[in-house]
């Protein structure tokens, strides 16, 4: 499933998906995120929409500084409990992303691919997130997951059953909080994105380079 992602640095503001004209890149920065990485989450905060920090993985019940879980199965996050309570209380958010990577789900070395959106100029990815209280911390840490659907044609010729759940524009507000909904109407905005024209090409893996005594990072 999917553990990596990029986006433009210059997303890590944006509260709205309005882009007219559409969005001028310049020198913009790609920026890769993955798990563990703080998120920029764009969350419904009282009367307005706000980019909030958040780590990618719930805290491990016996170690809070390993991510477990960093997903969330779209057809069961109303019972499951971990999520239940943060899909309930609209503790959900929106990631964006300019592309994101799949592995197959098959034994040996993993073989990542790009997954890059054909018309779309970003993609909203589905998140739920929560905040933990965190002994010897002095600050609470808030952590949020990916939600995931059924894997769409493209991404089963990979031999991987799920993908993120992407929202479509105009299930932002229902699914953030800002347009009231019931819980029904929330979780139908988790849908595979069928019919899209996406490409995915193998990742390509930088050399290694050989190590030297003033290079020693060739090692690693």
């Amino acid at each position: 499933m999917c553990g990596k992602f990029t986006a433009k640095s210059s997303w890590t503001e944006i509260v709205d998906y309005i882009w007219s004209p559409p969005l001028d890149e310049g020198e913009d920065r790609t920026l890769t995120y993955r798990v563990m990485n703080d998120l920029p989450v764009i969350v419904w905060k009282g009367e307005e929409r706000r980019t909030v920090p958040m780590r990618w993985g719930f805290p491990h019940p016996d170690n809070w500084q390993v991510p477990q879980p960093i997903h969330a199965r779209a057809e069961t996050i109303d019972t499951v409990k971990a999520f239940a309570r943060p899909f309930r209380d609209g503790q959900r958010g929106i990631v964006l992303m300019k592309n994101f990577n799949e592995a197959p789900d098959v034994k040996g070395p993993t073989i990542q691919h790009v997954v890059t959106p054909g018309d779309e100029p970003v993609l909203a990815a589905a998140f739920v997130w929560r905040r933990y209280e965190i002994a010897g911390r002095e600050t609470p840490l808030f952590a949020c997951v990916l939600v995931t659907v059924p894997a769409n044609p493209l991404l089963t010729s990979l031999a991987t059953d799920r993908m993120p759940a992407f929202l479509a524009q105009e299930d932002w507000q229902v699914w953030l909080g800002e347009k009231p909904a019931g819980l029904e109407a929330v979780k139908a905005c988790l849908r595979t994105v069928e019919g899209a024209r996406w490409s995915m090409t193998k990742e390509a893996r930088a050399p290694r380079r050989k190590p030297t005594v003033s290079d020693p990072a060739g090692l690693f």
